[in-house]
């Protein structure tokens, strides 16, 4: 049997600003169904990885190399009217604040019928049923009443289902989830991703979620890739990561988690010394200043991403080190 290709693939993605690169030479693919995270601290590139694969960048930025394979197209230099086609129906994305990206002056109920009528022949009628049926489909109780009420009336986790409804009335291959959870309760964030979890498996719909929850990573996702100053230093299947993740960045990152997932403060928390390190002018391992083991010569070529395991790779040049017993894998 030939392999399905990947859902999507990027392939060497580089994305900054004038004289200012922040991602560089990202390599990552998702498979059909996958759940995919993309892990860091905040200005690591996430988001802007996320935004440049439907090419929605901050003003100035742009991408400068590399591919972004989907459906056998190059996102990366898809003619914009093209590109239109798959944002919405192909792709689709929800956006880290519920409170601020719905249009308060609009009916909910329009809002979710806007994608559905820009991509299906389907009638104003016909579209609002099927709306009244993602309403139902995301949990939002007495939907065909919903349907005409505007966002102040819902709250802010009824507000992300709203969301929701609309990233997937398309039935999207790929959906890109930014923080989806940020300015909800740790209850509703729960239920936030269980619903993601669930469509996923229904709509076999792959999912990139961006975060910085090793909670959220370690329950509802596949599969991990960690991020460090716009490279990819990590990327592995679920269990094996947090059974012993092994570059030193991922450790730092579990060691500093007070929930992984995996347990609640089980393990003395450790902090990663230092700050950011800029990713501009780099020559070596941009993790290197803050890193525990480095050596001189990671401060000379940044590493390569190696094949460390089954479907894991690892980009440092101390790997046999950093695989020596963590203070989290030896609490497991």
């Amino acid at each position: 049997m030939i392999p399905k290709p990947p859902v999507l693939e990027l392939l060497k993605l580089e994305v900054g600003f004038p004289g200012a690169p922040i991602v560089k030479g990202i390599d990552l693919k998702i498979e059909e169904g996958e759940k995919v995270a993309l892990v860091g601290e905040s200005g690591c590139g996430k988001s802007l990885t996320a935004f440049s694969i439907l090419r929605l960048l901050p003003q100035a930025a742009r991408i400068t190399g590399g591919q972004v394979i989907f459906d056998g197209h190059d996102l990366a230099t898809l003619p914009a009217h093209e590109l239109r086609r798959i944002r919405g129906k192909g792709i689709a994305l929800i956006l880290q604040e519920p409170m601020t990206s719905l249009n308060p002056v609009l009916p909910i109920g329009l809002q979710v019928a806007e994608n559905i009528l820009q991509h299906e022949k389907l009638s104003r009628r016909a579209a609002k049923e099927r709306v009244i049926e993602l309403l139902d489909l995301v949990g939002i109780p007495n939907p065909r009443e919903r349907y005409t009420m505007y966002p102040h009336n819902f709250s802010g986790g009824m507000r992300q289902r709203v969301m929701i409804a609309m990233a997937i009335a398309c039935n999207p291959r790929l959906l890109i989830a930014d923080e989806p959870t940020t300015a909800l309760d740790v209850t509703i964030q729960a239920q936030v991703m269980d619903l993601l979890e669930d469509l996923c498996s229904k709509l076999s719909m792959a999912m990139l979620l961006i975060t910085h929850d090793l909670g959220a990573v370690a329950q509802w996702t596949d599969r991990v890739a960690v991020m460090y100053a716009g490279r990819i230093v990590e990327t592995a299947p679920i269990a094996p990561f947090f059974a012993g993740p092994q570059h030193p960045y991922s450790q730092g990152l579990m060691n500093s988690s007070v929930d992984d997932g995996w347990h609640y403060s089980s393990h003395r928390l450790t902090e990663i010394t230092g700050n950011v390190h800029s990713a501009l002018g780099e020559r070596g391992c941009a993790f290197a200043p803050r890193c525990p083991l480095a050596a001189p010569g990671c401060r000379e070529t940044p590493p390569p991403l190696e094949l460390a395991g089954p479907d894991w790779h690892v980009a440092c040049y101390r790997r046999a080190e950093a695989m020596a017993p963590s203070p989290v894998a030896a609490s497991h």
